[in-house]
């Protein structure tokens, strides 16, 4: 329905006969056509990334979710905080980071040249490495077989020869090897979704979507553990044992404090706009 309001469509309601995955896609596509039904290659598409998606250990949003519930909040407010740690780039959002980086190298004949920048540790390689599995990650796997499959319903994505080439130069390459970066669950979820016509935007959604079944689940454990109580990690402190007070005026600042200026608030839709009390400096800025 969020989707649906967006494009400025009305809703549809679920229908029962149609599967969890058939109803998804359903309301988000269908417009007024009688007896409307998702091509079914799609539909299980969905199917298993969903299922794939589901549950996978104590990862970040699943932590956070039994961090926030074991204060005893309600399910909502526990949730929304798990999809807050799902959005970054380094969970939930790779595939959507993955995509983008997939776009800006755009041709085969650059992969080789990206690869060295990424060993030289000037850019960024997303989709590779897991914190957990130390070789090729078995969901990647099958959804490098579900991607095919979608294609030949929705158009090859041209995006996939890319992807190919960097995933064979990588496997070959002694520094990836060593390392033990293989692709993972998000280097090929991220097309399958742009082929199927997702907004790259909506990515971390249809990651989410899954998700809550595993995040749920382990919030509903968590409170049948009689034993369990508030999570309230310990830390050790590494600092100065005995600081004199300095005051603020006095104090040195550090070269890598973030630089919080702002250079001037207004758009520049803001500065051709008309508004009472106008500043007339503005006009020169």
């Amino acid at each position: 329905m969020a989707y649906r309001h967006r494009i400025g469509r009305r809703y549809n309601p679920p229908q029962n006969e149609l599967s969890y995955t058939e109803n998804f896609l359903y309301m988000l596509d269908r417009l007024s056509e009688e007896n409307y039904k998702p091509n079914p290659k799609l539909s299980k598409a969905l199917d298993v990334l969903f299922i794939l998606h589901a549950d996978h250990e104590l990862n970040c949003s699943t932590a956070a979710m039994r961090h926030i519930g074991s204060s005893l909040v309600d399910p909502y407010s526990a949730v929304a905080g798990s999809a807050a740690a799902l959005y970054g780039p380094l969970h939930g959002g790779a595939n959507e980071a993955v995509l983008r980086m997939l776009e800006e190298i755009g041709s085969i004949d650059k992969v080789p040249l990206f690869l060295e920048q990424v060993k030289d540790r000037k850019r960024k390689l997303f989709g590779f490495g897991h914190r957990v599995y130390k070789n090729y990650d078995p969901r990647a796997k099958i959804i490098r077989k579900i991607a095919y499959e979608v294609f030949e319903v929705c158009g090859q994505e041209s995006l996939i020869d890319v992807a190919i080439e960097l995933e064979r130069i990588a496997l070959q390459d002694e520094y990836f090897v060593k390392r033990k970066l293989y692709p993972n669950v998000d280097f090929y979820s991220g097309l399958i979704y742009k082929a199927m016509g997702f907004p790259t935007d909506m990515f971390p959604v249809l990651f989410a979507i899954p998700r809550i079944a595993g995040w749920l689940a382990h919030w509903k454990e968590s409170l049948e553990d009689k034993e369990s109580k508030i999570c309230r990690p310990r830390q050790v402190y590494v600092g100065p044992r005995v600081r004199s007070y300095v005051p603020l005026e006095l104090r040195e600042t550090s070269d890598n404090n973030i630089n919080t200026k702002v250079e001037h608030p207004f758009s520049k839709r803001s500065l051709v706009a008309t508004f009472d009390n106008k500043d007339p400096t503005l006009s020169k800025l």
